[in-house]
């Protein structure tokens, strides 16, 4: 059993120094063909490019589907980001108080369910002096 536990260690490893080379030899072409093609950051095309100079074009369709899919979902993410800060904002008084009550929540989370009382800050408190 050691032995068979020994092999597939060496064997993840293997695998894995080999997938590192890989996408370091993938990585080199499309920043050879970003070169030549006098840009600055390397684009999706630029991979798809260097898939097919590298012998490695049966796997392009594959590549690319994953591509198209990786983009509607950063798409609908967008969306749902756009869609959920688009309603009303709060007010800094708002924002201020939520901000407080959340302090509250995770003090009182800390403290086992305890909510022990902050003390007052004389430079924020509102009130005028009593004389």
């Amino acid at each position: 059993m050691r032995e068979f536990l020994v092999f597939l260690l060496w064997l993840v490893m293997d695998i894995s120094n080999i997938f590192a080379e890989f996408i370091n030899l993938v990585s080199s072409e499309s920043n050879d063909v970003c070169n030549k093609e006098d840009k600055r950051t390397i684009a999706p095309e630029h991979v798809l490019k260097a898939l097919q100079v590298l012998g490695f074009g049966e796997y392009i369709e594959e590549v690319y589907a994953a591509y198209e899919q990786h983009k509607y979902e950063t798409m609908q993410d967008t969306q749902r980001s756009v869609k959920w800060n688009s309603g009303a904002q709060m007010t800094e008084e708002e924002a201020a108080a939520e901000q407080q009550r959340m302090f509250a929540e995770a003090r009182a989370r800390m403290n086992g369910g305890v909510s022990v009382p902050q003390p007052e800050h004389p430079e924020t408190d509102q009130r005028s002096p009593q004389s």
